[in-house]
Order: C-alpha cells, then structure tokens, then sequence
C-alpha cells in the first residue's frame, strides 16, 4: 500500500492546480496526474508498457485541455454556462474536490500499482489490458482530431462523421475503453479487499464520470440542436456511448451528475 500513497501524493501534488481555476482539478489536473503517476511507476520498475500508456494517456489529455484553455475563445464562452467558475467557492470545498479528485485519480492507476507492489498476476491478462488501454487511447484521440476538424469545416453542425458515426460520444467510449484495460491487465494480481474496493473505486468512479459527462453533452447539444429534423434522426439511430448497444439517451438519469 505504501506504493499506492505514493501515487496518491503525486495526485495531489499536480491536480493542485485547480486551486488557479476551479474546473483544472478535474481536467488539465488529471491529465497531468495520470501521467505523473505513470512516470513515477516506470521509474520504481512497473509495467514499462503499462506505465508508458499511463504516461501517453496523460500528456495527450492534459497536453490537449491545456492548449484549448489557451487558443479558443469560442469554448470559453460556451462554458460559462455549462460549467462553474468556482467564483466564491469556500477553500474548505475546493479542498474537499482536490483531495476527492486525487483519491479517483490513484485508484484508477491502481491496477498498474497493485500489479507491481504485489510481484504476480498473469502476463496474458496484462497483455490483453495493454491492447484493450492501447485501442481506447486510439480511439479517443481520433474522435477528438476528427471533431476538431468537423468543427473547422461547419463550426455551427454537430458531428455525425468518422467515428461520431457509430457512437454519439467516441471519446467518452474510448476513455473507457483505455480504464477497462488497465483494470482488466491487473485483474489477477489484486491482494486483499481493500486492494478491489479501492481498483473498484476507480473504475467504477471513471465510468460514472464518462455517463455523467455524456449526459451533460446531450443536454446541450438537444439545447443547440433540438429543433434540427437531421439531429433528431441522428440521435434517434446512434447510440449515445456504446457501438451498437441501444442506449441512445441518458438525459432523464438525474442521478449522472458529473
């Protein structure tokens, strides 16, 4: 476990910078976070293969949030009614978000740490995690490169090209994607209850987020787009997080709040 308050240290250390702006706990902080966390991981000897996807997840995620907190202008102003300044927020919260955000941020690099503290776990286990992470990492850059120039081409159409084809939320399906790997290639090395409440935690609490993200991504866009006949059947026929199971809306689950 020591090994595992080591990771969360490092958590706490690089989400810190929320503390400048209320929203990086949760965005360019994490990013930062993972990566940092799979630094120190290939440093003490984990994984190498495991540790570098950490490492690559999070300097593509933080690397990306960041410049777009520095280029567009356009974000900005549509954020300022989607997400919380945190103007007036008490320290006390800010705090109480900083320290939840770095627990999650640890147990979802978990499997990798737990893996290496425990010295065990199967090579085939660990290699399909690896290829399952790798794939999700594919997807969820591609979603966003290909976002990113359907918007250049028509700034004011929602996005049903390239992956947007098949799910509404590619990139929230291959976040997921990449943590389900990273759970699954440590699956067989986990020691003890506390070690799966707190890997459970973590993978749980990442799918939480990506529902609840999901749910604040069609609310606006049913907001921006609703009274668009091409939307609607889009929406009616695409699956909102998962190819080609049919979820396609998750609106009415209060419950997601992320």
């Amino acid at each position: 476990m020591k090994i595992f308050f080591y990771t969360l240290l490092i958590a706490l250390l690089f989400s810190s910078i929320g503390f400048k702006k209320y929203v990086w706990f949760i965005s360019i902080g994490y990013g930062f976070a993972v990566a940092a966390i799979g630094i120190l991981l290939l440093i003490l000897g984990a994984s190498v293969p495991a540790s570098l996807l950490l490492i690559l997840y999070g300097c593509r995620l933080g690397g990306y949030l960041a410049l777009r907190e520095i280029k567009s202008s356009s974000y900005h102003d549509k954020m300022k009614t989607e997400i919380k300044s945190g103007e007036g927020m008490s320290i006390g919260s800010k705090i109480a978000i900083w320290v939840s955000a770095a627990i999650l941020y640890a147990c979802e690099t978990a499997p990798v740490t737990f893996r290496f503290a425990n010295q065990k776990g199967s090579k085939i286990m660990l290699i399909l995690g690896i290829f399952i992470s790798l794939c999700g990492l594919v997807i969820e850059s591609l979603a966003d490169f290909q976002k990113n120039q359907a918007k250049k081409s028509n700034p004011h159409r929602f996005v049903d090209t390239g992956l947007y084809r098949l799910v509404r939320c590619p990139n929230y399906f291959g976040e997921m994607l990449f943590w389900t790997g990273m759970f699954l290639g440590g699956i067989t090395a986990y020691s003890g209850v506390l070690q799966w409440v707190i890997v459970l935690l973590g993978y749980l609490g990442i799918i939480y987020v990506m529902f609840g993200g999901a749910r604040r991504l069609e609310m606006r866009q049913n907001r921006t787009y609703g009274n668009d006949p091409e939307y609607q059947a889009y929406v009616k026929k695409t699956p909102i997080m998962i190819p080609f199971i049919p979820l396609y809306s998750v609106e009415k689950y209060t419950w997601l709040v992320a």
